[in-house]
């Protein structure tokens, strides 16, 4: 028997989810003293922040390009 997945309606687009989470990680990483958890939380806003803007530039529309 498989167990049934709990299914989550998203009121928000991933690049704004993303771009939430990086920022909400950025404000906590500079709340805390330097150290390790602060490194692994700037690492995590980075990386949310390059996904949007990867997930951005992959949703444009492609254009086919003149004399090719």
């Amino acid at each position: 028997m498989t167990a049934k997945r709990s299914r989550r309606k998203q009121t928000q687009s991933l690049q704004q989810r993303l771009t939430t989470c990086a920022e909400n990680a950025r404000e906590r990483a500079y709340s805390l003293p330097p150290g390790k958890e602060r490194e692994m939380l700037l690492r995590r806003a980075k990386q949310n922040e390059a996904t949007s803007n990867l997930t951005d530039w992959l949703s444009m529309p492609v254009y086919p390009r003149r004399g090719a």
